[in-house]
């Protein structure tokens, strides 16, 4: 009896923290975060569907640590929001804040970041121009495949992570739809989202993020 006692608490265990990971990141309850839709998720990913998203976006940062360039780029957007814009207008602060990594070809060469700072709705029909930062749009739908992962972010997990969703991908049907959005985009082979300030030290959520297309996932 204890033996199946223990195995149920397991199993109730386990399917407590499946819905836990497909959760909203409890920052988005707090402030504003582009909306998605969960279209299928499994063991180890989630595949998502965003619609119309605008984010302010540095040039891209060459240096060899992500934490480095987030922490570059992050500072860039904090001015921004700030009032350090052609407004002097001040906006609210949003999640999550973008790295989109271009691996380099060596561990001793740089790579490529570009830190993005989603714009809020209210601010999305003319959002004020910065020197350095520029507008990205997502018009129409947008996908992204998507693993989650805690703790602060160190340069280790960044590649550690990407493998593991890439992995995780395999032998599925949305991996050439990935591979095909990847390849369509060698500037971002993938990006990382952080939803948390810095001076949150526990129940930190970061996620990775493959993005691609909706003609991309048109045969799902």
């Amino acid at each position: 009896m204890a033996r199946r006692s223990g195995l149920i608490l397991l199993l109730l265990l386990a399917a407590a923290a499946a819905v836990a990971s497909a959760a909203v990141p409890p920052t988005c309850e707090r402030i504003e975060c582009p909306a998605y839709e969960v279209v299928d998720s499994a063991n180890g990913f989630e595949i998502r569907r965003y619609g119309d998203a605008m984010w302010a976006s540095t040039a891209p940062i060459e240096d060899i640590s992500f934490v480095a360039a987030t922490r570059t780029g992050f500072l860039q957007l904090f001015n921004y929001i700030q009032g350090k814009n052609a407004y002097n207008e001040t906006i609210e602060m949003t999640a999550p804040v973008l790295t989109q990594v271009s691996p380099s070809d060596g561990p001793f060469c740089a790579s490529s970041f570009v830190v993005s700072f989603y714009v809020p709705k209210k601010n999305q029909p003319d959002p004020p121009p910065a020197e350095g930062l520029h507008v990205q749009r997502w018009a129409g739908a947008r996908y992204a495949a998507v693993r989650r992962f805690g703790g602060f972010v160190a340069d280790s997990d960044v590649g550690e992570q990407a493998a593991l969703l890439d992995a995780s991908l395999q032998g599925t049907r949305w991996a050439a739809a990935v591979s095909d959005g990847r390849r369509a985009d060698p500037t971002s082979s993938y990006t990382v989202a952080q939803y948390n300030s810095p001076f949150e030290f526990s129940g930190r959520v970061n996620e990775i993020w493959m993005l691609f297309d909706a003609k991309d996932a048109s045969d799902m």
